[in-house]
């Protein structure tokens, strides 16, 4: 019988839940904010975890990518603490991304709104026009 999940996505998920807690925790730098940890990817030969991230309360993305390149200078410390918490035999290298999936959504979200509106005000001058 197969396996369901292969160990590079378990090991993914646990980095995900470690490394949101130890950022939450553990970075006192006041220029990161509130980091959403949304997903870690990992190699199949566990030396390197690409980790994405959205910022929450930045304004820019020049914000977040400054928070980006602060995790991206702590990531051998939080590859320390990784390390005690899992105890894995090798524990990955981290490189942190700034994920730009969520900030489009909602801007696509708002422009799906803004049509819908536009559309039912037109059909609502329509309707008055018929009368």
């Amino acid at each position: 019988m197969p396996r369901e999940f292969k160990r590079s996505d378990r090991v993914a998920d646990a980095l995900q839940r470690s490394l949101a807690n130890f950022i939450r925790t553990e970075i006192r730098d006041p220029r990161v904010g509130m980091v959403n940890v949304n997903s870690v990817s990992v190699n199949r030969d566990m030396a390197n975890a690409k980790v994405y991230v959205t910022v929450v309360g930045a304004e820019t993305d020049e914000e977040a990518e400054a928070s980006v390149a602060i995790l991206n200078k702590a990531s051998g410390y939080l590859r320390n603490l990784i390390a005690k918490d899992l105890m894995l035999r090798m524990t990955p290298k981290l490189q942190f991304f700034y994920d730009f999936t969520a900030v489009h959504g909602q801007q696509l979200s708002s422009l799906i709104d803004q049509a819908v509106a536009e559309d039912n005000a037109h059909h609502s001058d329509d309707s008055g026009k018929e009368e």
